[in-house]
């Protein structure tokens, strides 16, 4: 599967790939608001394959996609939307991006891409995400993407030696509809 955007080309993952993701999984400010302290070349090789799994499984659930350049190619992060099940009406986002890549706006348009995707494609009516509350970036991000805050989670995760608050974000169709965000994307460039 392959979305584009104005400079991304999300695609599925390859085998290959997992050198350029242990590459931005290892930096520290990557790390900070992730229970790994680390990442290893079979940890990430997993998770890269995991991506492979999920990418045959019919019928496909998981649409995590390879975040790339367009003028380079260059792997930049991940971004996806999940279903609980094959039938589900709902969907979690979530995305990952190289620091050094931080500040450009392309977890935006790549998120703004996928969320695109469920709504159109998967026909879902509602798409959630969560993120660690003091990620101030990222609840930043799903709030420009349109998705409402519904809740906190107090001190529900323990990681690093501290408890972590966790937000609770939600969109639904209707309201994604309203922000004109359907006329943004093509059947052919969601």
């Amino acid at each position: 599967m392959v979305l584009t955007t104005d400079r991304l080309i999300m695609r599925d993952f390859e085998e290959s790939d997992w050198p350029a993701v242990l590459g931005y999984q290892s930096d520290a400010r990557y790390l900070r608001y992730y229970d790994w302290v680390d990442r290893t070349p079979a940890a990430v090789q997993a998770l890269v394959g995991l991506f492979l799994e999920q990418q045959a499984a019919t019928p496909r659930i998981a649409y995590q996609l390879a975040i790339t350049l367009k003028e380079t190619g260059q792997l930049i992060g991940n971004c996806g939307i999940r279903l609980a099940h094959a039938e589900a009406r709902q969907a979690d986002l979530g995305y990952e991006l190289d620091p050094d890549h931080w500040g450009y706006g392309y977890a935006f348009e790549a998120a703004q891409a996928v969320v695109a995707h469920g709504f159109l494609a998967l026909k879902v009516h509602r798409v959630w995400a969560s993120c660690v509350a003091d990620n101030v970036r990222s609840a930043h991000l799903l709030e420009k993407l349109g998705l409402r805050q519904e809740g906190r989670l107090r001190e529900n995760e323990y990681y690093k030696d501290r408890w972590w608050d966790t937000l609770l974000y939600g969109l639904i169709e209707d309201e994604w509809r309203a922000r004109g965000s359907e006329a943004s994307f093509s059947p052919d460039r969601p």
